[in-house]
């Protein structure tokens, strides 16, 4: 059988499989494994994780174990349960004081990963221009080229606050561009949008017939200013979606809930879209999340636990070289990538990021879109709070031993 000419172009008909290309990740991955064969006994600091390092919280985890044994509760959900909707809307009215009708402006999805993935399949056709912001999450744009559409990067910039710069997008390929999806408080960068700055996204989106996609999972996790949402903007219900996770807010990552909300036509597609994908997720879980999506208290002491240590981490960090401060949000810290090691030099923040895992049992992402930068997350393993210092300090002693130089 010839399954090779089974394969679609999309991910490489007939050479699907041969590719020789290592991504970054997997890089990284091989990189940890060997730095635990050369050093079995030296302690991994992982600070590339990217999802929370404790469980969800105890009023979320008790309601589960309650809603679970309810025969109700057994079928599927579909587009969603009343009872996740109503909550949902809750959240968007307590934390950023926004009205969204639960009926008619969310859906709930399970995860946002998922939403994203289908949202090009209730508005993209072939030849269609997408805008993604970058460095950044692929997994909107990946779908849209998976249906033609000609994905257009936009650089995210230390010298506009890791804001898009919408002047400098060509008219052109605004009048062909689709959905231009943004993620603020922003992954890997930790930069927030301000009010001003979505205004402008707005009044470019109405300009040129743009639905905006903001995926907002780490919107709770706001350290030196006001939570925001675009939501909250005039005219933002006419031209965008808004996708809220609980994996961040709510150390629920493995739970997969999520919603989306804003323009109820983007809503109406995508849910469209959704009944044709998959059955909704298990309403125990849904009904669980009520128990904590709109209660502050729970996401306060989320959000305080990391900026103790995105605190600590930037001290530590500055300390051995790094331009480091705290983010405007996110539990990550992006910052410009060492220039090399005694007498090693990197030719790129890749380099950097591999040599630190191999040598030194540190672990950071690498990002090179826009410049060597690396991702330090604040989603270390320790055995609690108490043990965050040694690791930190451990940190600490291991890079000054790097002799990183900047």
């Amino acid at each position: 059988m010839n399954y090779e000419a089974l394969f679609a172009e999309r991910i490489g008909g007939t050479q699907f499989g041969k590719s020789t290309e290592i991504y970054k990740f997997e890089k990284i991955k091989r990189a940890k494994a060997k730095a635990r064969e050369l050093h079995p006994d030296l302690e991994i600091l992982d600070f590339g994780v990217g999802e929370p390092d404790q469980i969800a919280p105890a009023p979320i985890r008790e309601a589960l174990k309650v809603e679970c044994d309810k025969p109700e509760n057994r079928g599927y959900a579909d587009n969603g349960g009343p009872d996740f909707k109503q909550a949902a809307a809750d959240y968007m009215k307590t934390f950023f004081g926004v009205e969204v009708d639960p009926a008619k402006e969310i859906n709930h999805s399970i995860g946002t990963k998922p939403a994203l993935a289908m949202l090009p399949l209730a508005f993209v056709n072939p030849g269609d221009v997408v805008f993604q912001t970058v460095p950044g999450y692929p997994v909107m744009a990946t779908h849209s080229k998976y249906l033609g559409a000609e994905v257009v990067d936009i650089p995210l910039l230390e010298e506009n606050a890791f804001l898009p710069d919408l002047g400098k997008i060509d008219p052109a390929l605004a009048e062909r561009c689709k959905l231009f999806y943004i993620n603020y408080p922003n992954n890997p960068t930790g930069a927030v949008a301000t009010p001003e700055f979505y205004d402008e996204l707005i009044a470019f989106a109405k300009k040129y017939n743009i639905l905006i996609v903001q995926d907002a999972p780490y919107s709770t996790l706001v350290y030196d200013s006001e939570r925001i949402s675009l939501l909250q903007r005039p005219g933002a219900k006419d031209c965008a979606l808004e996708l809220h996770s609980m994996s961040k807010a709510y150390n629920m990552t493995g739970w997969r809930i999520a919603f989306f909300c804003g323009a109820e036509w983007a809503v109406n597609a995508l849910a469209t879209i959704k009944d044709n994908c998959d059955s909704g997720q298990f309403l125990a879980i849904q009904k669980a999340a009520c128990a904590g999506i709109a209660d502050i208290s729970l996401a306060d002491g989320i959000r305080d636990h990391y900026a103790k240590r995105l605190r600590k981490m930037a001290e530590v960090l500055r300390e051995v070289g790094f331009d480091a401060k705290m983010p405007g949000g996110t539990f990550f810290m992006y910052l410009k990538a060492p220039k090399g090691a005694g007498d090693v030099v990197f030719a790129n923040a890749e380099e950097a990021s591999l040599f630190l895992i191999e040598n030194y049992g540190i672990s950071t992402v690498p990002w090179d879109n826009t410049g060597p930068f690396v991702r330090f997350g604040a989603v270390f393993e320790s055995a609690g709070e108490d043990d965050d210092e040694r690791v930190l300090n451990e940190l600490k002693e291991r890079l000054l031993k790097a002799d990183l130089k900047f």
